[in-house]
């Protein structure tokens, strides 16, 4: 059966800003994602701003997920969150900012019917698109925190299971895998050991993420041929990927002033950002610019992106991406789950 040509325009952690006035969204994608940190501080006024951004997108379906900065969407984590500020006795002044509980998830379960605009739990779904394809997402707004004070958290002692199911096209996570895109500005790894470990046993075609706003980009990453059948334990992106066969596509740095470089090279820089900002994304076409065609069939790639268009030393946003992926075609009865 003939795989579909689809487009999907993902972005991540825009905390509840808006972009500039003049950006002009691209609007040829058949799914957008967006991989959480939907607001900076859980508050309804941020929720409406992303709402309303991702119903300018105007895509036929678009996935969602939470993100620690989402916590109204995580209950436990709001209570906590209001007790600890001392509000637990005043729930209107609360809610004015918050709204009451449920309040914010009920605005996704009315944009799913009015927009087609999902707000994902954990887990995996399935879709059928309006272009033809099918497409099989996992789902987690899990992070780890050495606190665990913020929403869809957990200890780093505790761990977490993130469930993979086999034949998944898409990982969509707030969090990123250890060792891809998850350095943070003081060079520090915050990606998570056990979701690498589980995407490296399934090979999706793609896993985007946000959460770590210093580590925006890309990277195509060849598995290495023992990756299926090694132990979990013993897995890491040093053993399971071939980096030698593997392509960084862009990181901040590929737009950035760099130690070495000439007034030429700089100016190159600058122009090629200038060139993707018209086009409102940083486009990868379904040859990987050139390298390779990432399709259904293919499980010796995964195209990894770190999607957060939040800069943590500005106010301007980085862009999103914009990807060209062959998904398994749709049979006639199938129905979204």
């Amino acid at each position: 059966m003939a795989a579909v040509p689809t487009k999907l325009l993902v972005l991540s952690d825009t905390h509840g800003g808006r972009f500039p006035p003049d950006y002009r969204p691209p609007t040829s994608a058949d799914v957008v994602l967006h991989c959480g940190d939907l607001t900076e501080e859980s508050k309804i006024a941020e929720f409406l701003t992303t709402l309303d951004m991702l119903k300018a997108f105007g895509a036929p379906l678009t996935l969602v997920i939470a993100g620690n900065h989402d916590f109204t969407l995580d209950l436990p984590a709001f209570h906590r969150k209001v007790a600890e500020a001392g509000l637990a006795s005043e729930p209107e002044l609360v809610a004015r900012e918050y709204g009451r509980d449920g309040e914010a998830r009920k605005m996704f379960e009315d944009v799913r019917i009015s927009h087609n605009i999902h707000l994902l739990d954990e887990g995996t779904h399935h879709f059928p698109l309006a272009n033809g394809a099918s497409l099989t997402v996992y789902a987690s707004p899990y992070t780890t925190s050495p606190e665990a004070d913020w929403g869809f958290q957990y200890l780093p002692t505790d761990g977490h299971d993130f469930s993979i199911a086999e034949n998944t096209d898409i990982v969509l996570t707030h969090s990123p895998p250890e060792g891809i895109l998850d350095r943070t500005a003081a060079k520090q790894r915050l990606g998570i050991p056990g979701l690498f470990q589980s995407v490296a046993k399934i090979r999706p075609q793609l896993h985007c993420f946000g959460h770590v706003h210093a580590s925006w980009g890309a990277k195509l990453a060849a598995w290495r041929n023992a990756t299926k059948t090694a132990g979990a334990e013993t897995m890491s992106h040093f053993t399971a990927i071939d980096h030698g066969q593997s392509t960084v596509l862009d990181t901040l740095q590929s737009f950035q002033r760099g130690k070495f470089d000439d007034d030429a090279t700089f100016t190159t820089k600058v122009q090629r950002l200038a060139d993707f900002e018209k086009q409102g994304c940083r486009p990868i076409h379904g040859e990987c610019d050139g390298r390779l065609k990432l399709d259904s069939g293919s499980r010796t790639y995964t195209l990894f992106v770190n999607a957060s268009t939040k800069d943590d030393e500005e106010e301007q946003l980085h862009l999103p991406w914009l990807l060209d992926l062959d998904l398994p075609r749709s049979s006639p009865n199938m129905k979204e789950s």
